[in-house]
C-alpha cells in the first residue's frame, strides 16, 4: 500500500470538514481543513488523482513563469496587455491546483525548482525572438496543454464521471480557457515567428518530457 493510499484508509473523512487534531512533528496540535467537496477520500482512485493534480500543478506552475518570462522582455510593448491577461488567468489556474494539493494531500513533483527556470527561459527566449515568437511559443505550450487536459477528461469520464466531477469541472473550465489563449495566440501572428513550424515541434517535445517526469516524480 502506497503512503497516499494509507493515509486515505486512515482518515476517512469527508472533505470540507475540519479533520481531527494531530501532533506535529514539534509536538505542537495541528488541524487540517480541506475545500468542499463531495468525494471521500476511501472512494476515488488515490493513484490517479494524485497524478493528474501533481502533473497539472507543475503544468500551470509552468506556464506561470513562461509569461513572467514573456512578459519581462515584452510587457512595456503593445503586446503586454495581452499577455498580461492571459497570465493572469494562468495565476487563477495556480491557484486552484494549489488548493487541490492540500485538498486531495497530493505532493508537488520535486522537478519545481527545475521548471521554474526553465519556463522562465522558455518565455523570455522566446520574447527575444519579437511578438511572433513569444505567441508562438504560447501556441504550442497551450496546445499541448489543452491535449493533455483532454486526455484527462476523457480518462476520468470513462472511470467514473459522477465521483469526479469536481476535478472533471476544473479541468474542463482551463481546458477551454487554455484553448483561448491558443487562439489568441494565432490571432496576434505567432505563425509569423522565425522557423515557426520547427520552434513549435521542439516547444510540444519538451512539454511532452515535462508531464511525462512530473507525473511520476
Amino acid at each position: 500500500m502506497s503512503c497516499a493510499q494509507l493515509m486515505g484508509s486512515c482518515f476517512p473523512w469527508r472533505l470540507g470538514t475540519v479533520a481531527p487534531r494531530h501532533l506535529s512533528a514539534y509536538g505542537r496540535r495541528i488541524s487540517v481543513r480541506f475545500c468542499s467537496s463531495g468525494l471521500t477520500l476511501d472512494k476515488i482512485s488515490r493513484a490517479a488523482v494524485d497524478r493528474i493534480i501533481r502533473v497539472d500543478h507543475a503544468g500551470e506552475y509552468g506556464a506561470n513563469r513562461i509569461y513572467a518570462g514573456q512578459m519581462a522582455v515584452l510587457g512595456r510593448t503593445s503586446v503586454g496587455p495581452v499577455i498580461q491577461k492571459m497570465w493572469d488567468q494562468e495565476k487563477d489556474h495556480l491557484k486552484k491546483f494549489n488548493e487541490l494539493m492540500v485538498a486531495y494531500r497530493v505532493r508537488p513533483t520535486i522537478l519545481m525548482p527545475f521548471w521554474n527556470v526553465v519556463g522562465f527561459a522558455l518565455g523570455a527566449g522566446t520574447a527575444l525572438l519579437g511578438k511572433e515568437g513569444a505567441m508562438a511559443c504560447t501556441v504550442a505550450v497551450e496546445e499541448s496543454i489543452a491535449h493533455h487536459y483532454n486526455n484527462q477528461i476523457r480518462a476520468l469520464m470513462e472511470e467514473d464521471p459522477e465521483k469526479y466531477n469536481e476535478l472533471l469541472q476544473v479541468i474542463k473550465k482551463f481546458r477551454d480557457e487554455e484553448l483561448e489563449h491558443h487562439d489568441i495566440g494565432l490571432e496576434h501572428d505567432a505563425e509569423l515567428a522565425p522557423a515557426y513550424a520547427v520552434l513549435k515541434r521542439l516547444i510540444q517535445a519538451g512539454c511532452s518530457v515535462a508531464i511525462y517526469l512530473s507525473e511520476r516524480i
